[in-house]
């Protein structure tokens, strides 16, 4: 039998028990309450992307608003470029997959994803202003007006290559390169941290159509990628492609950019 003492002190601990869970339950709430508000607020995480996050280790999902991107998000985005990975952004065309320009092993496994052959052509790249795509190409007098007047914008320019500066994968047959300066504060924020050209290519298998919205993708592709950035559906129309290696601007594919310059 038990002393009045002992069932003092066990009621004694069961309130100091249920005192310490009560307390551990507030902070509970207060943290999730704190984390959600820090995220939202700053244009981070959905609540849809903590249990995306939670059940893939390997692949991140970030999800966006486009009208309030966050640097911390695309901070995370740049140092897995960095660091050799694969990513997929937006642009102001459809989604992108890219990574680091000068990494030939991240190249590779960007077109071994997309089930291409060997002899295809090279993929494109973004630079954040025309200055920095001089560096990778040549531009006359011309090309450069005309590019300033539309970039950035939904346009691919294909220009001769300067070979030196750039990996053999990226240069095409007749030594060209395809550049673009997307209208978008995604891939703006991201090359601003890079400081480096980024490759860039449609979201999809050799041949198919792109991919519209990444959440759709199946997780046999997403298994293949390092970090996904989504602003949710993007429209079906891909650049403008317009080829300036010739004497006169010659336009490849009519694409979401006006030709009536």
């Amino acid at each position: 039998m038990q002393t009045p003492q002992i069932q003092g002190e066990l009621v004694d601990a069961l309130e100091l028990g249920k005192r310490i869970n009560i307390v551990k339950a507030i902070f509970h709430v207060k943290l999730v309450f704190s984390f959600f508000d820090t995220t939202l607020s700053d244009g981070y995480y959905s609540p849809i992307d903590i249990s995306r996050l939670e059940q893939q280790d390997e692949m991140k999902f970030i999800e966006l608003n486009p009208y309030k991107v966050s640097y911390k998000a695309i901070k995370e985005v740049a140092d897995t470029i960095a660091g050799g990975g694969v990513a997929i952004y937006p642009t102001d065309t459809t989604y992108g997959m890219g990574c680091d320009v000068f990494n030939k092993k991240a190249i590779t496994r960007i077109g071994e994803i997309k089930g291409r052959e060997k002899g295809e052509k090279p993929f494109s790249f973004i630079c954040k202003d025309i200055a920095q795509i001089s560096k990778f190409a040549f531009l006359s007098n011309p090309d450069y007006r005309l590019m300033s007047r539309l970039l950035p914008g939904p346009y691919t320019f294909i220009l001769e290559a300067r070979r030196a500066n750039l990996p053999k994968k990226m240069l095409g047959k007749r030594n060209t390169v395809g550049v673009r300066i997307p209208d978008h504060p995604v891939c703006a924020t991201l090359l601003d941290i890079l400081e480096e050209p980024i490759v860039t290519t449609s979201v999809n298998l050799s041949g198919e159509d792109p991919v519209l919205d990444p959440s759709t993708l199946p997780s046999d592709f997403t298994q293949k990628i390092d970090i996904i950035v989504s602003t949710g559906p993007l429209g079906e129309n891909p650049s403008t492609i317009v080829d300036l290696t010739g004497d006169d601007p010659q336009v490849l594919r009519q694409g979401l950019g006006k030709i009536d310059w």
